[in-house]
């Protein structure tokens, strides 16, 4: 993984980590949200696959079957490893396999849309 070319990927991946490990701070409004945990999820690794596809857009002309399924995989099973540091390496957190879910989903639905722009994208730019 080279820095330069997966800058935004990279930066993502730290922020998920620091946002997994550390106390969960009390938001007020946010309590009344249901399932507030499982969104926070499928937006942390929705984004964290749109940044994997940004980055390739970015230093990449196409993408290929093997991309499509890293960019799905990295993000899922780092989901799975982030709630086995929360539950087994944290005092303030616990692991969730519904948390992990919520991972695999947002990644899902992120690469669905990301394929999507990227069509639109590139139709436009041949243009």
């Amino acid at each position: 993984m080279n820095v330069k070319t997966n800058k935004f990927s990279l930066l993502v991946t730290i922020i998920i980590f620091i946002l997994s490990t550390i106390p969960v701070p009390e938001v007020p409004g946010l309590e009344n949200v249901r399932f507030i945990d499982k969104w926070v999820h499928f937006v942390m690794y929705g984004s964290l696959t749109f940044a994997l596809y940004l980055d390739r857009k970015l230093s990449h002309s196409d993408t290929n079957i093997t991309f499509i399924t890293i960019a799905f995989l990295f993000p899922t099973i780092y989901g799975g490893i982030m709630e086995l540091i929360q539950a087994y390496c944290t005092t303030c957190r616990s692991g969730d396999w519904l948390d992990f879910y919520a991972d695999a989903f947002g990644a899902f639905l992120s690469t669905i849309i990301s394929l999507a722009l990227w069509k639109v994208v590139k139709i436009s730019v041949q243009k």
